[in-house]
C-alpha cells in the first residue's frame, strides 16, 4: 500500500504537510524540496484538519450546554493541541525577535532561544484572548474557526512563494522557502475561498457566503504585510517566521468574521 500511495502525485507532499503542521503522527518517506513544494501547497489542507477538529469542538460543547465563551476557549485549545503549540511558539519567537530591534543575526539568535521573552509573552497572551473572545462572538463559529485555520496555513503557503528566501541557511525555513509556484498558490488560494463561500452560505445563507471568503482574504493581507516586515528585518523566512504567519491570519480571519 505505501508504494502504491507514493505513486498518486502529491500524496509525498501532503504526508509532509500533515506532519510538519499538524501533531497527526505520519510517516514521511522522501523529504527534498520538490516534496517541500507540494507540502507548502497543500498546506491549506493541514489546516482543514486543525480547523475541522475545533469546529467538532465547539459544535459539542455548545450541544452539551456550554456558553460561547467557553466553547470558543476549547475550540482555541483544540487548535493549539493538534499543531504541537509550535505555531504559537513560532509567534513568540518572532515577536522577541522582532521587538528586540536588533541587527537580524541577533534577532535570529533570540529566536532560537528556549525561553520566551516579554514581547513573546505578551504577543501570545493577547492574540489568544483575541482568537477566544472572537470567535465566541462569531454567529457561526465552527464555520469560523474552520475557515480561519484554513487561511492561517494558506499563509504559510504563499509565505513559501518563489522569490521568498530563506533567513537561515538550515532548518525549515531553508527546506520550504521560494518553493511554491506562483500558479499554485493561485489555484490554492482559489479553492480556498470557493470552499469558504459554499460553506457560509450553508452554514447562514448569502451574508455568510459572502463574509467567508473576505475573512480569508483579510487574513492573508494581514499576514502578507507581517510576512514583508519579517523578511526585510530579517533577511527572509524561518519555521517560527511560518507560524508566526499561520496564527497572525488565523486570528485576523476570525475576527474579521466576528465584527462584520
Amino acid at each position: 500500500m505505501k508504494h502504491e500511495n507514493e505513486r498518486i502525485p502529491g500524496f509525498e507532499g501532503l504526508r509532509l504537510a500533515v506532519s510538519l503542521l499538524t501533531v497527526v503522527p505520519v510517516r514521511c518517506g522522501r523529504v527534498d524540496r520538490e516534496t517541500a513544494r507540494r507540502a507548502m501547497t497543500l498546506a491549506p489542507v493541514a489546516g482543514l484538519l486543525v480547523g475541522g477538529a475545533a469546529a467538532v469542538v465547539v459544535t459539542v460543547a455548545g450541544r452539551l450546554g456550554a456558553g460561547p465563551l467557553l466553547g470558543a476557549a476549547l475550540a482555541v485549545g483544540a487548535m493549539a493541541l493538534l499543531t504541537r503549540g509550535l505555531h504559537l511558539d513560532g509567534l513568540a519567537d518572532l515577536a522577541d525577535g522582532l521587538g528586540s530591534g536588533r541587527p537580524a543575526g541577533d534577532a535570529l539568535s533570540i529566536m532560537k532561544r528556549s525561553d520566551i521573552g516579554p514581547f513573546g509573552v505578551i504577543t501570545l497572551v493577547f492574540t489568544l484572548l483575541i482568537q477566544v473572545a472572537a470567535l465566541a462572538q462569531a454567529p457561526h463559529r465552527a464555520v469560523a474557526v474552520t475557515v480561519a485555520a484554513v487561511t492561517g496555513r494558506l499563509a504559510v503557503t504563499w509565505a513559501c512563494r518563489a522569490g521568498v528566501p530563506a533567513a537561515r541557511p538550515e532548518g525549515l525555513g531553508a527546506l520550504v522557502a521560494g518553493t511554491v509556484r506562483l500558479r499554485d498558490g493561485v489555484a490554492a488560494t482559489s479553492a480556498v475561498v470557493v470552499a469558504a463561500s459554499v460553506a457560509g452560505l450553508l452554514a447562514g445563507g448569502a451574508r455568510p457566503a459572502v463574509l467567508a471568503p473576505v475573512a480569508a482574504v483579510a487574513g492573508l493581507l494581514v499576514a502578507a504585510a507581517l510576512l514583508r516586515h519579517a523578511v526585510r528585518r530579517l533577511g527572509g523566512v524561518t519555521g517560527d517566521v511560518l507560524g508566526a504567519l499561520a496564527e497572525t491570519s488565523t486570528t485576523a480571519a476570525i475576527v474579521v468574521l466576528a465584527v462584520a
